[in-house]
């Protein structure tokens, strides 16, 4: 019976040891994607910004040269 008991314990401790282990590196290998990919989209956000406020000048332009000059 101490046999089994022991044999059980140190299964769990190793399962729990394993898991520890496993945890740690998935997240080490996810903090570096996950910065990158962070930085990717701070690059689409600055692009669609600068498209959006062209394309906003161009309009105004356009309204500009529409409206009766008073």
């Amino acid at each position: 019976m101490g046999i089994l008991l022991g044999t059980l314990l140190g299964l769990l401790v190793g399962m729990a040891a394993c898991a520890r282990f496993l945890r740690q590196e998935i997240t080490a290998n996810i903090g570096p994607r996950l910065r990158r990919i962070e930085q990717q989209l701070e690059r689409l956000q600055a692009e669609v910004t600068l498209d959006a406020a062209s394309r906003i000048a161009v309009l105004n332009q356009q309204l500009e040269q529409r409206r009766p000059h008073d």
